[in-house]
């Protein structure tokens, strides 16, 4: 298990929410420990010359191997943390997106390698229990941006 810390400059992060019966897909994201701390959308971070929709279709494809069609326009926000002591720092993207027809066609977990070739999981989550007793939804601030 590697652990991961943010970069000390802004990064530009492009976040796919992808929905299914009422449930969000989320990738877990664990603490030092192993323990999880909480889910965020699948993405990455906008490459340069890249566009966030440009992002959001080359992230899926690499990780899910599926070609995502973007529903909407972005909801754009900051977003400052602390992940074990370090503070991160990035301009988020976040945009409804959908899979083709008949992929990942259960809400079954989902198992996935990121870019290091770290293996991750993505699950599908009721939103309404995000934040609120069970593991927190990352960004801070993108539930009440989805729900509101």
């Amino acid at each position: 298990m590697s652990y991961w810390r943010p970069q000390q400059t802004i990064q530009v992060k492009a976040l796919g929410l992808v929905w299914r019966q009422g449930l969000l897909l989320a990738s877990e994201i664990y603490r030092d420990d192993g323990t999880l701390k909480g889910v965020r959308p699948l993405g990455g971070r906008v490459e340069f010359g890249e566009t966030w929709r440009e992002t959001l279709v080359r992230e899926f494809q690499e990780e899910l191997g599926v070609d995502v069609g973007v529903a909407n326009a972005p909801m754009v926000f900051e977003n400052i943390y602390l992940h074990h002591g370090m503070r991160g720092h990035e301009v988020v993207f976040a945009a409804e997106v959908t899979f083709p027809e008949g992929a990942y066609p259960t809400n079954d977990p989902i198992e996935y390698a990121e870019d290091n070739g770290e293996t991750c999981i993505a699950r599908w989550f009721d939103i309404n229990t995000l934040d609120c007793g069970g593991p927190d939804l990352y960004p801070t601030g993108l539930k009440a941006r989805v729900m509101g």
